[in-house]
């Protein structure tokens, strides 16, 4: 690693030391946990939970507010072929969408639904729900998903714009639903992880700097309703959000070198 590199990378870490906004740090991950790519809370569990995206196994992963590993979930029957996101239902069931897609290669999609990961041993075997894209859509690439009345509402990581597709949260193989597209406001507009608060009233989504906070909406033309974009004021990969409750979430970021692999929590209201 030569000199300039080395420079880059300590004035990184001085500025996002410094500089953490409204950034609360509570803890970090293991040193185990080194590409944390997402973050859930589910009902009747106390903690954070965490998968890793390709080139790691299928493993759920489930921290506490200390970033101690409690608890490490094998999905037997599952490939970790590009894990992204976690979303949850009002049951206690966490969603794990295996749609990350960045050569574009891709052309159908897993989601992976693992029931009451509180109440399993360490090895799981998951239900299974597939999708494509509709008809004549160009390859995309995903990272974020959420849950909203019965359906899974999945963003991709701009190409030229921010689009929302829909997929019926039964099990089987579903063709999504193209809902609608937009620009936000800042750039780069890389959402990499989303949520919706748990009366359903509030989708947050993320990107390396800055969450934007969709309100005021009756139907899923979240495009219509209002956006408020929320400068972070740190640097670092993040990758992971969710709600802690109505007016707080749990930032995530994974490790690169020395920085990241923390686990953040911010005031939205």
């Amino acid at each position: 690693m030569g000199r300039k590199t080395i420079f880059i990378l300590l004035f990184i870490l001085m500025f996002s030391s410094c500089n953490k906004g409204g950034l609360n740090k509570i803890a970090s991950f293991p040193l185990s946990l080194k590409e944390a790519s997402a973050a859930e809370k589910i009902l009747g569990s106390s903690l954070i939970w965490t998968i890793e995206d390709s080139r790691n196994g299928n493993i759920l992963y489930g921290v506490n507010e200390n970033g101690k590993l409690i608890k490490e979930i094998e999905i037997s029957n599952a490939q970790n072929i590009d894990w992204e996101d976690l979303t949850s239902d009002s049951l206690g069931n966490i969603y794990i969408g295996d749609f990350g897609n960045n050569k574009k290669e891709r052309d159908h999609f897993t989601i992976y639904k693992v029931p009451s990961p509180e109440h399993v041993g360490n090895k799981t075997v998951a239900d299974v729900i597939t999708f494509q894209l509709p008809p004549y859509t160009k390859p995309l690439d995903f990272e974020a998903f959420f849950i909203y009345k019965s359906h899974f509402y999945i963003i991709n990581k701009k190409n030229k714009e921010t689009m929302f597709f829909k997929v019926p949260t039964a099990l089987g193989n579903h063709t999504a639903e193209y809902v609608c597209s937009f620009n936000l406001e800042n750039n780069p507009q890389k959402i990499s992880s989303a949520d919706i608060s748990k009366d359903g009233k509030t989708i947050v989504l993320l990107n390396k700097n800055t969450i934007w906070k969709i309100t005021d909406f009756n139907t899923d033309n979240f495009c219509s309703a209002t956006i408020e974009s929320i400068a972070l004021n740190h640097i670092s990969q993040k990758e992971g959000i969710c709600f802690k409750d109505e007016n707080t979430v749990y930032i995530t970021d994974e490790r690169i070198w020395f920085i990241g692999g923390n686990i953040y929590t911010f005031k939205i209201k």
